[in-house]
């Protein structure tokens, strides 16, 4: 099947066009640390040309324990991420829980994400859907990567076909989550971009009791390893100090490492993508 090309502003994602990368905080904090996120996360992306989206959630309503920060709520959270889009110039997305959410979310936001737990929230599909924004649908840890072909028609049902399939690591037992490679060529069957997500693929999901923990040393090898097999963008958070982040911390590339780091996934990207167009792959 031949796959569609999805816009977000000035982006074009899937078929042979390079990366794109999905980046920021997990959680809002305030307006000046947003700024300070996106101004580092654009001179991280200047020397290889890779174009972002600058990704930042309002709210963390699936947090491991009661006890956890939230984040600023949907109001103040939307009001930075209009301010961080109007003043960078660059696209924004951010998570949406419920289905009430997603037309204020769509007013403001290129790209509302539907987090993994979720995925099957037919409600929720279809208010997201039906804001004509893009949708990025995270697969949720209990399903086989052929059964996101049912999730995403619930949105092109809404004939909204701005549609991404965010592959993000399946439960392994208790309190850890593997990635099936396999499963990024099932997904792009459907036609639709594919999108890895190597924060939560390395995530140790209620690892830590209260909280997750994780493995951020690995979410580099991952990326790589899906960048050679093939995808249309990248999800990778990032703080400038992830041990003092209020959430998801473990899995966080900082902020210093990642031009070196994408630089690295675009030399993949582009190798993969050259093969692929020569019919070596």
């Amino acid at each position: 099947m031949q796959q569609t090309t999805v816009k977000i502003g000035d982006i074009l994602v899937g078929g042979s066009h390079p990366i794109m990368l999905i980046t920021g905080p997990c959680q809002l904090e305030s307006l000046e640390h947003a700024r300070m996120m996106a101004s580092g996360i654009a001179e991280a992306c200047a020397p290889s040309g890779t174009k972002f989206v600058f990704k930042a959630s309002y709210d963390k309503a699936n947090r491991s324990s009661l006890g956890t920060e939230r984040g600023l709520g949907m109001q103040r959270g939307l009001e930075i991420l209009a301010r961080i889009r109007e003043e960078f110039g660059c696209p924004v997305l951010t998570d949406v829980h419920e289905p009430g959410h997603c037309a204020p979310a769509g007013e403001v936001c290129d790209v509302l994400q539907i987090p993994a737990f979720l995925c099957r929230q037919t409600d929720l599909l279809l208010a997201a859907g039906e804001t004509g924004r893009a949708i990025n649908i995270k697969k949720g840890q209990f399903l086989a990567p052929w059964d996101m072909e049912n999730v995403a028609a619930k949105v092109a049902s809404t004939g909204n076909k701005n549609i991404m399939l965010c592959e993000r690591g399946t439960s392994f037992g208790y309190n850890t989550l593997v990635t099936d490679f396999r499963g990024l060529p099932t997904m792009s069957a459907t036609g639709y971009p594919v999108v890895f997500d190597a924060t939560h693929s390395v995530q140790q999901p209620g690892g830590r009791g209260g909280s997750s923990g994780g493995q951020r040393e690995f979410a580099p090898v991952l990326a790589r390893a899906a960048c050679a097999v093939g995808v249309s963008a990248l999800f990778i958070e990032t703080h400038q100090d992830p041990d003092r982040a209020p959430s998801d911390g473990p899995n966080m590339i900082p902020l210093h490492e990642m031009a070196a780091l994408i630089g690295t996934l675009r030399a993949y990207d582009d190798l993969t993508k050259a093969m692929r167009q020569d019919g070596k792959i």
